[in-house]
């Protein structure tokens, strides 16, 4: 055996004293469980060996020279990930090594961590008007996978109601944390139809699926359609009848000119963290929140590391720690009401700088730029000949554009825009077929008008 230069563990006599360690005569002898005839008799062909770290970033820079990003090129593409600006600042201060660094370290370290997070807690709770939230989960989908499973353990029921059009990837998630049919702890998902002439859920078919086995509904707003579900107050007040919880997820940059969920029934809400302050990222940056009334029922039963405040011996000062701990992945391991990790942890320091520049006027003035610009667009779109915009009215950012009448399909139409530098809008043909060839487009305050009209000046050459 040699050592690798880069992993002390590979060292030989570090492998024997792990070997012996254990009990195991040979490294080989750990993975005999596997069969046979599921190992790899044949060799790989691997390119050649990387001599330097020269080599490597050249390399690297090769491989990524062959992506096309939203830095050259024009995007409208949302659907879950989101172009929304990120002030320098943000990227300054949780670029600080104190931040970078301090995963868990010592406890002078630990202490100003906590306190920016307790900070980042305290934001997100005013913004969606709730008194607990955790630290973030991985994604938006995670967090609603938590909550699902939370009020599960709540009211002991094994059903929950979610929205047919919601988004599949986000759907998938929910799926796997309720577990398959024929596990212990299966939840059902059941879909609720949505209104054709609206976008809306369908009230009438989410009574003929509610019964006394919903845990919970789960409905969106803005939606994944990104249409404002005014119907808020009317679907709590059908899920609470039938004594279910409410989860709603919402996208918190919505919240300067959107009610909070809380004003229209929410007893959780959830959503993503990453358009507040985290630049688009392939594996990173996608964090999900987890927020509800501060009452002991809901807090024994988060999965997430929680901070909380409090006075110490010293007159006027404070102290941050973690609270609730043993109850996550971290104290109990997989007896933990689920698995919570760190990825998105320094993501959290970014939102809690966002958050602290907005402020509640910022958010607002964020919000109506937002619905101004997304709605400019939608009406120049749907002045071009065979397009239409589904629903014109009330959404925010995104909004579905209809290409069925031009006799092109959406995949056709965004190969042409990305050949003039423009990522089109999200196809919508697969995962919603009641709408045909539709897409899914966004539009935020990044986008100027010369940005709209380059958009809809493509869209008429191509679907001429």
């Amino acid at each position: 055996m040699t050592a690798h230069p880069w992993m002390a563990n590979s060292v030989p006599a570090i492998k024997e004293a792990m070997l012996k360690e254990i009990g195991a005569p040979s490294i080989e002898a750990l993975f005999e469980q596997i069969p046979d005839s599921h190992r790899t008799k044949h060799d790989f062909a691997l390119p050649p060996a990387l001599r330097s770290e020269v080599e490597l970033r050249r390399h690297m820079l090769q491989l990524l020279a062959k992506n096309r990003s939203c830095e050259e090129n024009l995007s409208f593409l949302g659907a879950g990930i989101w172009q929304h600006h990120v002030p320098a600042i943000v990227d300054e201060v949780a670029g600080r090594s104190e931040f970078l660094t301090s995963v868990w370290g010592t406890a002078m370290s630990d202490h100003g961590r906590n306190q920016a997070w307790f900070e980042f807690c305290s934001q997100l709770g005013e913004l969606v008007a709730c008194d607990f939230v955790g630290l973030p989960v991985y994604s938006w989908g995670c967090a609603a996978g938590n909550a699902i499973r939370l009020a599960s353990r709540l009211n002991g029921r094994r059903r929950v109601l979610v929205p047919a059009w919601m988004d599949p990837e986000r759907l998938a998630v929910i799926r796997q944390y309720c577990e398959p049919e024929g596990m212990a702890s299966h939840i059902a998902v059941v879909t609720v139809a949505q209104d054709a002439a609206t976008g809306l859920l369908d009230l009438a078919d989410l009574r003929a699926k509610m019964s006394d086995g919903v845990t919970a509904v789960y409905f969106e707003n803005p939606s994944f359609l990104g249409l404002i579900e005014t119907q808020g107050e009317a679907i709590a007040q059908i899920a609470h009848q039938a004594g279910a919880q409410v989860i709603v997820g919402v996208d918190p940059i919505s919240l300067g000119v959107l009610a909070p969920p809380p004003d229209y029934g929410a007893d959780i809400v959830v959503g993503t963290t990453q358009t507040l302050g985290a630049h688009m990222s392939a594996g990173g940056g996608a964090g999900g929140f987890i927020a509800s009334r501060d009452e002991e029922r809901y807090a024994r039963e988060y999965p997430t590391l929680n901070i909380s405040i409090t006075t110490t011996r010293n007159p006027g000062e404070h102290g941050f720690a973690l609270s609730l701990a043993h109850q996550s992945s971290y104290g109990m391991r997989e007896q933990g009401k689920d698995w919570t990790g760190n990825s998105v942890y320094l993501t959290a320091i970014a939102n809690a700088v966002y958050m602290s520049l907005m402020g509640p006027e910022g958010f607002r003035e964020l919000g109506e730029l937002v619905l101004a610009r997304s709605h400019a667009a939608a009406k120049r779109i749907a002045s071009v000949p065979g397009i239409s915009v589904r629903w014109g009215g009330g959404f925010f950012r995104e909004f579905v554009v209809d290409f069925n009448a031009t006799g092109k399909t959406v995949a056709v139409v965004n190969k042409a825009l990305l050949a003039k530098g423009i990522f089109g809008g999200k196809d919508l043909s697969a995962d919603i077929p009641a709408l045909g060839q539709s897409a899914l487009y966004a539009v935020t305050e990044i986008h100027s008008a010369e940005d709209i009209e380059r958009l809809a000046l493509a869209l008429e050459e191509i679907v001429r």
